[in-house]
């Protein structure tokens, strides 16, 4: 049985590392999925030492879907660039990780480009494209929890959260929490997939059990959508309270609730929700990245945490261009995957 083979891009470090005498980076050291990877292989990496599974999604359906502008196709490949070329040392457990490779949807994108979000039945495509995407992610990300990997899911629009949960719940048997550090509460009405209501689909169809949104500005949630979320009984620390106090005391607050649901566990990070990050809706009055450094550790720590989910990174919606999009969303994702890996390393 080959691993989810058809929806897989291998990946291929060696492309992104720029290579030093006398020196090994990230990119030279850490493990990789093979091409014909088997459900077997998963298990063997995982008896060597494997534990959190790299995943990219390069598209940017999703947002589009939701009226929104395109550019996330690119976080994965600014992760990579600069992730791969930091410097192996025991700071970082580069053996803890799989390199898995991305979702392929390069067709999907490919017919996504011809369409017009702003003609009513091409609007409709590209959520039924999205559709489509849900159930590749969630091909590819079913069994990697199954055999009982840490997902961390970069690139693309928070639509991706949707296939994540579908995907939790169905490898545990239980419905799951999600904590998101977001303005958004993405809990639009279910008109077909986009990247904001991928939360309103999940908790309908009983993925989702459990949810808590950091950072959400009211005055960028639709009424409906507030409402809707209250009506599922879900709350949030608005951006406007996390002014009045401190950000490590709202993060006790935070990390402590999501223990106490004692349910399969994802960590949800919609780079727009960083003050001047290169993002799919570009904000001037997010927290600070330390912030959402911290937001992720502390929640890594929890034993149920089970994903990092890296959404709405975009490159080239930085105002100096795409190059500089590029380094600055690159190293955004790079800290925030460590900041998981020195979290989860406090479980121990």
């Amino acid at each position: 049985m080959r691993y989810s083979a058809e929806f897989i891009i291998a990946p291929e470090p060696q492309h992104w590392v720029r290579a030093r005498d006398g020196e090994t980076k990230i990119g030279q050291a850490i493990p990789c999925l093979p091409a014909a990877a088997t459900t077997s292989t998963l298990a063997e990496l995982y008896q060597q030492g494997s534990r959190v599974a790299l995943v990219g999604v390069p598209e940017s359906i999703g947002p589009r879907a939701n009226l929104g502008r395109g550019g996330a196709e690119l976080g994965w490949q600014a992760f990579l660039t600069q992730f791969l070329n930091l410097q192996a040392t025991p700071a970082i457990p580069v053996q803890e990780l799989l390199l898995v490779g991305a979702v392929d949807c390069q067709d999907l994108m490919a017919e996504s480009e011809t369409l017009n979000a702003n003609i009513p039945h091409e609007l409709m495509r590209l959520r039924e494209l999205c559709a489509v995407l849900d159930r590749r992610v969630e091909h590819v990300v079913a069994p990697l929890f199954a055999a009982g990997y840490e997902v961390v899911l970069i690139g693309g629009g928070h639509n991706n959260a949707y296939p994540l949960l579908n995907a939790l719940k169905q490898t545990t048997g239980k419905s799951c929490g999600a904590v998101n550090l977001d303005p958004h509460a993405d809990f639009r009405p279910r008109e077909g997939r986009h990247s904001g209501n991928g939360f309103s689909y999940a908790y309908v169809e009983g993925a989702l059990a459990y949810y808590h949104v950091v950072s959400l500005h009211e005055g960028k949630n639709s009424a409906s959508s507030l409402r809707n979320l209250a009506d599922a009984g879900f709350r949030y620390h608005s951006a406007h309270h996390l002014y009045d106090m401190e950000f490590t005391d709202a993060m006790r607050d935070v990390a402590a609730k999501a223990a106490s649901w004692q349910v399969p566990l994802g960590v949800e990070v919609d780079i727009d929700a960083i003050q001047f990050a290169p993002a799919s809706a570009y904000n001037v009055m997010g927290v600070a990245p330390a912030q959402a450094f911290r937001f992720v550790s502390e929640l890594a720590v929890l034993p149920e945490a089970r994903y990092l989910h890296l959404a709405e990174a975009a490159p080239a919606c930085h105002p100096a261009g795409v190059e500089a999009g590029t380094q600055h969303a690159g190293q955004l994702l790079s800290e925030l995957v460590i900041a998981w890996l020195r979290g989860r390393a406090k479980r121990y």
